[in-house]
């Protein structure tokens, strides 16, 4: 089964939080339209923020790269290459997460660094807040 991977943190054009259910086993967000509820499949939602997101990260790998070193408290070439790896193999990694899920927790954190998707009602993302950044009309 596929999960919803940025439930609670996908709000409307009018700041209101998207519903998330369940249609034969699928995720999909349910924006009111005016009264009119829209159930829009959430693997597309997810995958427009997966793919700007890792834009974003190959936009900026060795900023990334030495963030995350820093964050580990090593500088070794091994540990360096493993993160490399990691980012260039990021593809095969979003493909589990869609399958796997997110941790509660860890949407819980995103939203509190004030992460937050904007769609509209054909669900199209049209803002994307990050920490450290946003980025606009997808």
């Amino acid at each position: 089964m596929q999960h919803a991977i940025f439930a609670g943190l996908v709000v409307d054009e009018t700041d209101q939080m998207v519903a998330v259910t369940y249609l034969g086993g699928n995720p999909h967000y349910v924006v009111d339209d005016a009264g009119f509820l829209r159930h829009i499949p959430a693997s597309k939602v997810d995958r427009q923020v997966l793919g700007a997101m890792q834009g974003t990260v190959l936009q900026n790998k060795e900023a990334v790269v030495a963030g995350m070193l820093q964050y580990l408290g090593k500088d070794d070439l091994f540990t360096k290459a493993a993160i490399e790896t990691a980012i260039t193999q990021m593809d095969a990694n979003l493909e589990q997460l869609v399958a796997v899920g997110m941790p509660d927790e860890t949407r819980q954190w995103l939203g509190l660094m004030g992460f937050k998707v904007v769609i509209n009602v054909h669900g199209e993302v049209v803002t994307l807040n990050m920490p450290g950044g946003m980025i606009e009309d997808m």
